[in-house]
């Protein structure tokens, strides 16, 4: 009886551990997943380059991008990394620094509250510009949402509390609200799809407000995105077009900034 008891007990203890394992598992096995890199143009407008000509002034540049995301039972992620005009110097002389080589980086995650289609929101937005020895922060945290609409069009919206960190200003900086929107449609036998980021900053800081912008104190509000159309002819390959839009954001103070950005990326999951 007792060897039989030991029997049930080791029986039981392994089916338990293995369930156990299997749980950990599920929970490390992403249910979505994707990773590319990408070679990038972006076109400032004529407008944008003569209004912010004495203004954080802009100027055409290439950018190679690492990106990706992995979408788990608990909880999902998104990430980039940009090396902006890669082959220049830190500081180039020939632009007065307007095509430095710069950095940026971001990482979001939506951290799921049960079974609700609520979340704990949070990202990280660095940037850095080597060449003026400039660097920005962004840490937002606050709640996430997450729905998909019967024809398929989904949307993240997002709210939250925003931090600062920077070489002119280091502290809260009132509130982000924001979302990311898509859409997967076929057209002409080809797989197309239709993106966009988009965030509205406000409240902010007066002293960043002074402190980060060239030449004037920025707006409390500021706006930040962009809308895209992607082909994707092959698993492998994806090319696109976006429309970026900035006001009061990007070191340029109450004036509005677009361009278009022309990528080809590489698939690689």
């Amino acid at each position: 009886m007792t060897l039989l008891r030991n029997a049930s007990l080791a029986a039981f203890g392994a089916g338990a551990l293995l369930a156990v394992a299997n749980v950990q598992a599920d929970a490390t096995q992403p249910l979505w997943s994707f990773g590319n890199v990408s070679l990038n143009y972006l076109d400032w407008s004529s407008g944008t380059e003569r209004r912010t000509a004495d203004n954080a002034a802009k100027s055409d540049f290439y950018y190679i991008e690492l990106e990706g995301g992995a979408g788990f039972e608990w909880g999902e992620f998104y990430g980039f990394a940009d090396l902006e005009n890669p082959t220049h110097d830190s500081f180039d002389e020939g632009s007065d620094g307007r095509d430095n080589r710069r950095t940026a980086a971001k990482v979001t995650s939506h951290i799921y509250l049960g079974d609700s289609p609520f979340s704990v929101y949070a990202h990280v937005y660095d940037f850095r510009d080597y060449g003026f020895n400039a660097r920005e922060q962004d840490q937002i945290l606050g709640a996430g949402y997450r729905h998909t609409f019967g024809n398929g069009l989904w949307v993240k919206p997002f709210l939250g509390a925003a931090r600062v960190q920077s070489d002119g200003y280091t502290g809260m900086n009132g509130y982000m609200a924001g979302w990311v929107a898509g859409y997967d449609f076929t057209a002409f036998d080809q797989a197309f799809s239709v993106t966009n980021w988009h965030e509205q900053t406000f409240d902010r800081d007066d002293d960043y407000l002074e402190q980060n912008y060239v030449g004037d104190k920025a707006g409390s509000v500021g706006t930040n995105g962009a809308l895209s159309l992607w082909w994707h002819p092959s698993d492998l390959i994806t090319t696109g077009v976006q429309y970026r839009y900035a006001n009061n954001k990007l070191g340029t103070p109450n004036d509005y900034q677009n361009a278009m950005i022309y990528t080809l990326k590489l698939n690689f999951l």
